[in-house]
């Protein structure tokens, strides 16, 4: 019912910088959220910011004033600022839709973005 397709991710040295988009179309319905998580190798997914259509936001503690989280409700896309980057923040990175109302999860297929030196 709802497709997301993510963009953005990459190859990039500590310290740098990514921007990560999810565009999502389908059935779109409000209120809901969007978020992104991601899943290193031999770890479990994790949530790493979300974002409901009013504009709240919420970050994981490790990710707090590197990571800025926004969406276009116009466009229904949803970006993941990344500034710092750290060796750690390396893993595949997929977009979340939550549609509230209905309590239903969409996720899209991940892209890769990977911090070395």
């Amino acid at each position: 019912q709802v497709q997301l397709v993510e963009s953005g991710g990459g190859f990039v040295q500590p310290g740098g910088s990514l921007r990560l988009s999810c565009a999502a179309s389908g059935k779109i319905f409000s209120p809901n959220a969007m978020g992104w998580y991601r899943q290193a190798p031999g770890k479990q997914r994790e949530l790493v910011a979300t974002i409901t259509n009013g504009g709240s936001t919420s970050y994981a503690d490790s990710v707090k004033g590197r990571f800025t989280i926004s969406r276009d409700n116009a466009r229904n896309t949803v970006y993941l600022q990344m500034n710092s980057l750290e060796p750690e923040d390396t893993a595949v990175f997929y977009c979340n839709f939550y549609d509230t109302w209905r309590r239903a999860d969409y996720w899209g297929q991940g892209t890769q973005v990977t911090v070395s030196s």
